[in-house]
C-alpha cells in the first residue's frame, strides 16, 4: 500500500483573481497593458498592397488602389523557410485586403521617414493615393505593391497563414523577395507613444 497521501484541492484559489470591472478577468487593465507594452521599443514599417482589378479577367481592367499602414508589429518568424509575421487589426482596410489579396510588401522605415509613418497612421482617411503621390517609391517585382524608396530595407510577402487573436489578425508571410540597400540612416522606433530615430 502506498504511503502518498492523497491529492488535496483548496477550496478557492490563495489570491483571489481581482473583479472583471477592474478590466480583464486576469485583472490588468487596457491602460496597464499598454503602459506597459509601450515599454518595448519597436522598429516601424509599412505594410503595402494593392487592391485587386475590379474585373481580373479583364487584362486591361484598371488597376486596384494601392493601400498603404504603419505598423510596429511586425518581426520575423523563420529563416528556413523566410517568414514574418505582421499584426493587423481585425476587419481595418489592410486586415480586409489582405484577406483576400494574398501578396503584400514591407518598407522597414529609416529614421528620416517619420513622416511617412505619421501620415500613414492617419484614421478615418478616405484614400490612400493623394498619400503616396509625393512618397518616391517603386513597384515591387512579384506584389505590385509600392517599396518606399530610402528604406532600410523592403521585402515581398505571400501570405502562408492568418491566425485571429483577440482583437488582432496575425499574418504569416513567406518571404519571396528582399532587398537592404546601403545606407547610413539609423531606423525609425516606436517608443513609449513616440517615433523616435535611433542613430
Amino acid at each position: 500500500m502506498s504511503n502518498t497521501p492523497p491529492l488535496t484541492f483548496p477550496a478557492r484559489p490563495a489570491h483571489p483573481l481581482p473583479s472583471p470591472a477592474f478590466g480583464h478577468a486576469e485583472g490588468v487593465s487596457n491602460d496597464e497593458f499598454r503602459a506597459a507594452m509601450s515599454r518595448l521599443a519597436s522598429g516601424v514599417v509599412l505594410v503595402t498592397a494593392q487592391e485587386p482589378p475590379l474585373d481580373p479577367d479583364d487584362p486591361g481592367a484598371p488597376r486596384g488602389e494601392d493601400v498603404g499602414m504603419t505598423a510596429t508589429a511586425f518581426m520575423s518568424v523563420s529563416l528556413d523557410p523566410p517568414l514574418v509575421l505582421i499584426g493587423l487589426r481585425e476587419g481595418s482596410r489592410m486586415d480586409d485586403l489582405l484577406d483576400e489579396q494574398p501578396v503584400w510588401a514591407v518598407s522597414v522605415l529609416s529614421g528620416s521617414q517619420r513622416h511617412i509613418a505619421g501620415r500613414f497612421a492617419m484614421k478615418g482617411r478616405v484614400s490612400d493615393r493623394l498619400l503616396f503621390a509625393d512618397v518616391p517609391h517603386r513597384r515591387g517585382e512579384v506584389s505590385g505593391a509600392p517599396l518606399v524608396g530610402g528604406a532600410l530595407a523592403t521585402l515581398e510577402c505571400r501570405t502562408e497563414q492568418r491566425v485571429p487573436a483577440g482583437d488582432h489578425t496575425l499574418v504569416i508571410g513567406r518571404v519571396l523577395t528582399a532587398t537592404a540597400p546601403n545606407t547610413d540612416d539609423g531606423p525609425l522606433t516606436y517608443f513609449r507613444g513616440r517615433y523616435r530615430h535611433l542613430d
